[in-house]
């Protein structure tokens, strides 16, 4: 008979046993790790690390885009001279000042044009509400920016024409009123006349020809009778036949019907 001890399995090793595996009809079991060198309880937790950053990769890379729009947004401060023009194309904002305004016209207001050194503009993002003091500040100066555009635009009111108290200046302010209401005649013509009928006396006033012995007698520097003065009376003149630009205008206004002009007549009319 052989010897016993011949027989006898060889020890297996602690790390052997670890790793040893019993076949139990053909199913494969692994039997409990009873003892592990200092090797292998320093390699497990190694591969924790790779395993977190792998599951952790997606969410990375989903949350990119959200990162990198948050780094492109900047807060802009407004200096003297600026406008959003110029601030959208030196900051290459993408659609250009209105896209500016539109995500900052809470901070702006409701006028572009109106942008103060030292107001913050967001880049990349719509600003929030800017406070109230803000706002009221903003509206008071866009109502006196309106006014002085107003007052730039509306032409400016031309002074009053003057004309002196005699002979010339009747003549001119006569011409004057003529020519808005289209009633011909020449300053040489109106004097040429006057001089022959009045001698430039505006209260002068005819009593011995026949329109006097009809009782309306001639009147004023172009010697007119009442009846032909109200006739041909030019609105914006005096009622009063003795008023020297009524008197002019209405004889002119009544030789320009008879004549085609004052400076037509060479004698009595």
């Amino acid at each position: 008979m052989p010897a016993k001890g011949k027989h006898r399995r060889p020890k297996s090793s602690a790390f052997s046993r670890g790793l040893a595996v019993a076949g139990t009809g053909g199913a494969a079991l692994v039997l409990p790790v009873i003892a592990t060198t200092a090797a292998s309880a320093q390699t497990a937790p190694q591969s924790t690390p790779a395993a977190k950053t792998s599951a952790a990769a997606p969410a990375l890379a989903k949350a990119a885009p959200a990162l990198a729009k948050k780094a492109a947004t900047t807060t802009y401060s407004v200096v003297a001279g600026d406008s959003l023009s110029k601030i959208a194309d030196q900051l290459n904002v993408s659609g250009g000042w209105k896209k500016l305004y539109k995500d900052n016209r809470r901070v702006v207001g409701d006028d572009p044009r109106l942008i103060h050194p030292g107001l913050k503009l967001t880049i990349g993002k719509k600003a929030k509400a800017a406070p109230a003091s803000d706002r009221a500040d903003r509206a008071d100066r866009s109502k006196r920016t309106t006014k002085l555009t107003q007052a730039k635009s509306a032409p400016a009111a031309k002074p009053k024409k003057t004309y002196s108290n005699d002979l010339d200046g009747w003549i001119k302010e006569s011409l004057d009123v003529m020519a808005k209401h289209g009633i011909p005649g020449s300053y040489d013509g109106i004097h040429r006349n006057i001089m022959r009928e009045s001698s430039g006396n505006p209260l002068a006033i005819n009593n011995w020809d026949s329109n006097a012995a009809a009782g309306t007698p001639s009147k004023g520097l172009l010697q007119v009778i009442d009846p032909t003065f109200f006739a041909y009376h030019v609105p914006g003149t005096s009622m009063d036949s003795y008023d020297p630009v009524a008197n002019i205008t209405a004889a002119c206004n009544y030789a320009a019907d008879k004549y085609g002009s004052i400076d037509n007549v060479n004698g009595a009319y």
